[in-house]
């Protein structure tokens, strides 16, 4: 049999092809591993609502004071109100070098209610052309309220198949929407979402990467407690979008209530977590020394998680004051 031979440009052809294909499965590996990887800190950031902040001066010059106050994200709520100048807030936003974090989408109604799929597509539609107008890639959705009548398994379902029905739009525009369970205790009777179990299993149930949950801690607390398990363990906070905080009670900022921000803050980046946290809350006293002393206990908590492994996972023994309160009796729903 006559022997292969081969040339010096056949076996050195050879070896590239080899290196190349070496590289890229050292470099999948990596990424893999890395991406697999527990105890990963995270590096949120926080964004400033302008429907709760600054709001002595007109709307499109409080994006002067988000600025003036160092951060660099912005938050709003419905984009239909005429007093809002979307064209100004997208020439000021990029004048000021801002990013528009996440602002409400006008879901046509109550998407509780029978039919709100077909309501729902075009008021998305029109949501995401706006978001694409000013660069935002997150959107808040509401459910309204709880029809009395109704089976509330027929509510929850109504609420899943139009969420499904607009996901393949958003996952096109490359937009999240951001699904917002609501406390039903002080501010929101009769909202039909209240606990963020609900939130997560309708989550779940329409199974898209581009329909997260949006966690208020604000909210929640007074629904649910247990802050830190709810909202940064690792099964939760991988379908989470966006959060919101103020303090509990009052709304007001950090400090002033029974949550322990730092501790609060510190897990949300021991998580992993990556996106923003909106400062949804009215100040008891100035704004922008409010949103000041937020930063520093935000700096100081991703700082500590920085310099720490990341805590073991939750056992049934975690709970109570260490986790997300400094004082007061077990909250439940």
């Amino acid at each position: 049999m006559k022997p292969n031979r081969v040339t010096r440009r056949e076996f050195a052809g050879g070896l590239l092809a080899a290196t190349a294909g070496l590289k890229t499965v050292l470099e999948t590996s990596a990424a893999t591993v890395a991406s697999a990887a527990e105890g990963a800190i995270g590096k949120p950031r926080l964004s400033v609502c302008i429907e709760a902040l600054f709001t002595k001066v007109p709307f499109v010059q409080r994006l002067d004071e988000v600025k003036k106050a160092g951060l660099t994200a912005f938050e709003f709520w419905g984009w239909r109100n005429k007093a809002k100048d979307l064209d100004a807030l997208a020439k000021k936003k990029d004048e000021l070098g801002l990013t528009v974090a996440v602002f409400s989408c006008d879901t046509g109604g109550a998407l509780v209610a029978p039919g709100s799929k077909e309501k729902f597509l075009p008021t998305l539609k029109e949501s995401i052309e706006v978001a694409r107008k000013l660069g935002a890639k997150r959107m808040i959705v509401t459910v309204g309220q709880e029809i009395k009548d109704l089976p509330r398994s027929a509510q929850h379902n109504n609420i899943v198949e139009a969420l499904k029905a607009g996901a393949p739009l958003c996952e096109q525009a490359g937009v999240t929407l951001c699904l917002e369970p609501l406390n039903v205790l002080v501010n929101h009777k009769g909202y039909y979402l209240a606990t963020s179990d609900e939130g997560f299993q309708i989550i779940d149930e329409v199974g898209s990467p581009n329909v997260l949950l949006l966690f208020d801690i604000y909210h929640q607390q007074i629904t649910e407690g247990n802050i830190i398990r709810n909202a940064t363990s690792p099964d939760k906070v991988k379908k989470i979008g966006h959060y919101h905080v103020a303090d509990v009670p009052g709304r007001a900022e950090p400090g002033t209530g029974e949550i322990h921000w730092f501790n609060v803050f510190k897990a949300i980046a021991q998580s992993g977590y990556t996106g923003f946290i909106g400062l949804e809350m009215w100040p008891k006293g100035d704004h922008a020394e409010a949103v000041k002393a937020t930063m520093k206990i935000f700096e100081d908590a991703l700082a500590a998680a920085a310099a720490e492994p990341a805590p073991a996972k939750a056992t049934k023994k975690t709970g109570g004051a260490k986790e997300g309160r400094k004082t007061g009796k077990k909250k439940t729903a």
